[in-house]
């Protein structure tokens, strides 16, 4: 703690140098100058404990103040970087997850996987993640996921013999299938960011390698399975409560279908289609689930998905002031001439855009990732060949793995909180994980049919 505190002190003083143009940083060019303070200013807000859309806010402000900007412009670039029909779309998305979640689908979706792979040698573990890729498809939301699914399977793998530690890093781990798979409010945020990338194409793109991020997991478990003696799963029981499972599941997995179809084949914007999915849910919830539905959970529902539509658009705005300033001090084409000065070798640039992706995902959110740095790299990755959809889906994958990373990952954070367990034990028990995150990244980043066979298929994006 004596080594952070004396860090930032100095970290301070450095940047308030800077401010006031003291002689001992004169030797700083001043464009130089200008980079330092908005990162430094960043960092250190960071450091002691400021949220992040505030910290993106407040470096913005007086990174313009230092620079001579107009303030004014760093308040219109805060509304118009939110200032888009097309993020409606997110606050529908993020209710509809959330009303999928009181209505009683995360059970049946669980009992569902159950019968498909519980069978399996480590089958809890198996179901944990199949679990994940069905309700990934719904909510959208990798720690909705965490939260849904977590508060049901670490309790019963515990039962089973597994330790808390490693039911609380499979738990978020599996969750980054909510981000790849689609309908996922953070491509909406990528769409706008790249300039209007189809949303369809985004959506179809996410399918085969959210199941491949799946299966390579499910392949770790099994050999895990062997090394550590998991429980083996329970023998399939098929009865009549069996079909009433798989009927429900289809249900709850057809909403998510038909509102991707409905962006694919042109029936629906994206806007109206989260609209119409909100209203799929209520239906479903209000036939088949109306026992467990209540008034009282709906409203709680539309209480938690106002709450994080705030904190989401809150994020996109200052992250949209930060991405100006960077803009202005002509970042973007520093980092790319950086890159390029290294390598001119498609496979090499696409690997430090990798490293860079996955060190930015280990300290910063998803949402003001994505709006800050796809201006910055998409132009980059495009000069290899990769489209702006191959992209999105590898810039996803990349900050998904950010959430459960620490210093900041959400995901890790709220499995461990359910785990009761801490941050680094559970990180531990996440290395055989990691490489599975990895082996589907590389597929992503470097097999472009991966992402782009259904898009092209159905002749979207």
């Amino acid at each position: 703690m004596k080594i952070k505190f004396y860090f930032m002190i100095i970290a301070a003083v450095f940047i308030l140098s800077i401010f006031f143009n003291a002689p001992w940083v004169s030797f700083i060019p001043s464009s130089t100058a200008q980079i330092i303070f908005l990162w430094g200013i960043f960092g250190i807000l960071i450091l002691i404990g400021v949220p992040i859309s505030f910290a993106l806010g407040v470096s913005a402000f007086l990174s313009a103040m230092y620079i001579g900007l107009p303030v004014l412009v760093i308040f219109q670039n805060l509304s118009s970087g939110i200032a888009s029909f097309a993020f409606v779309a997110i606050p529908f998305f993020i209710l509809m997850g959330q009303l999928m979640m009181v209505g009683g689908m995360t059970e049946d979706l669980l009992a569902f996987a159950n019968l498909i792979v519980g069978w399996l040698p480590g089958g809890l573990a198996v179901v944990n993640i199949f679990s994940n890729m069905l309700l990934g498809g719904i909510s959208g939301s990798s720690v909705a996921d965490v939260a849904a699914i977590g508060s049901i399977t670490i309790p019963m793998m515990e039962k089973q013999g597994y330790s808390r530690e490693f039911g609380s890093a499979l738990t978020a781990t599996a969750s980054q299938e909510g981000i790849i798979i689609p309908p996922s409010q953070n491509m909406i945020i990528y769409s706008l960011a790249a300039g209007g990338v189809s949303v369809g194409g985004l959506f179809m793109a996410g399918y085969i390698p959210g199941v491949i991020l799946g299966l390579s997991m499910t392949i770790v478990i099994l050999i895990l399975a062997k090394i550590k003696k998991f429980p083996k799963g329970e023998k399939i029981v098929w009865n009549i409560n069996a079909v009433k499972t798989i009927i429900r599941a289809a249900v709850a997995m057809s909403v998510g279908l038909l509102v991707v179809g409905g962006i694919v084949f042109g029936f629906f914007t994206p806007t109206e289609s989260s609209a119409v999915g909100v209203l799929l849910v209520l239906l479903v919830n209000l036939t088949l689930y109306r026992k467990k539905f209540k008034v009282s959970k709906m409203f709680n529902a539309i209480r938690e998905a106002s709450r994080t539509t705030v904190m989401v658009l809150f994020l996109i705005a200052n992250a949209s002031a930060f991405g100006f300033v960077m803009a202005y001090l002509q970042i973007p084409s520093l980092l790319a001439n950086g890159i390029m000065s290294i390598s001119h070798d498609p496979i090499i640039i696409l690997l430090m855009i990798n490293i860079l992706l996955l060190a930015l995902g280990t300290i910063m959110d998803m949402a003001p990732l994505i709006v800050i740095m796809t201006p910055i790299l998409l132009p980059l990755v495009e000069r290899t060949g990769v489209t702006p959809i191959q992209f999105g889906i590898m810039l996803l994958l990349n900050l998904g793995i950010g959430l459960c990373t620490p210093p900041v990952g959400n995901a890790l954070f709220v499995s461990s909180a359910i785990g009761k367990v801490s941050i680094e034990r559970t990180s531990k028990e996440m290395l055989p994980l990691y490489a599975a995150m990895a082996f589907a990244l590389i597929l992503v980043t470097y097999f472009s049919p991966i992402s782009m066979f259904l898009p092209n298929l159905f002749h979207v994006g």
